[in-house]
C-alpha cells in the first residue's frame, strides 16, 4: 500500500468526518468534527500533493497556503471570533508529525480557554524538556 492509499489528507473527501471547508488550485482548507469539541473552529491547510513535510512544498503551494490563511482567518474570525491564533507545523515523529502529509494547524484560540496565555513555546521551555547532550560545534 502507498502513502497516496492509506493518506487521510490526499483523498480528504474519503473521510465523512473530514470536510473541506475551502480549497484553490493547490491546497485545502480542512476541518475534522472529532477535533471540535476541545479546539473549536480549528482546522489545517494541507497541499493537494503529498508532501512529507513543508520544507518541500514548492512556491506555488507556499502561495496557495498564504492565500487559504488569509481566507480560513476571515472565516474564523466572522464565525467563532477568537481573540488569537496557533499556527504551526510539525516536522517529523519527535515534534509529534503523525501524520506524513504536511498540513499547517490554523488553532483559533479564546481568552476563557484553559490553557489561555500558553502556547507552543510555553511547553518546549519546560525545565524537563531541557536536552542532556547538545549538538552545537
Amino acid at each position: 500500500m502507498t502513502n497516496q492509499e492509506i493518506c487521510p489528507f490526499c483523498h480528504p473527501e474519503e473521510d465523512k468526518d473530514q470536510n473541506i471547508v475551502f480549497e484553490n488550485e493547490s491546497c485545502y482548507f480542512l476541518q475534522h468534527n472529532k477535533h471540535q469539541d476541545v479546539l473549536e473552529g480549528s482546522g489545517v491547510i494541507v497541499p493537494k500533493s503529498h508532501h512529507a513535510n513543508a520544507f518541500e512544498l514548492t512556491e506555488k503551494e507556499w502561495n496557495d497556503t498564504y492565500e487559504l490563511l488569509q481566507k480560513a482567518k476571515s472565516y474564523l474570525d466572522e464565525t467563532y471570533s477568537p481573540d488569537g491564533y496557533t499556527l504551526g507545523w510539525n516536522v517529523g515523529e519527535v515534534s509529534n508529525q503523525f501524520i506524513f502529509h504536511c498540513h499547517l494547524h490554523v488553532i483559533p484560540r479564546y481568552n476563557d480557554e484553559p490553557l489561555a496565555g500558553k502556547g507552543v513555546r510555553y511547553w518546549l521551555k519546560q525545565p524537563e524538556n531541557k536536552r542532556k547532550t547538545s549538538n552545537v560545534k
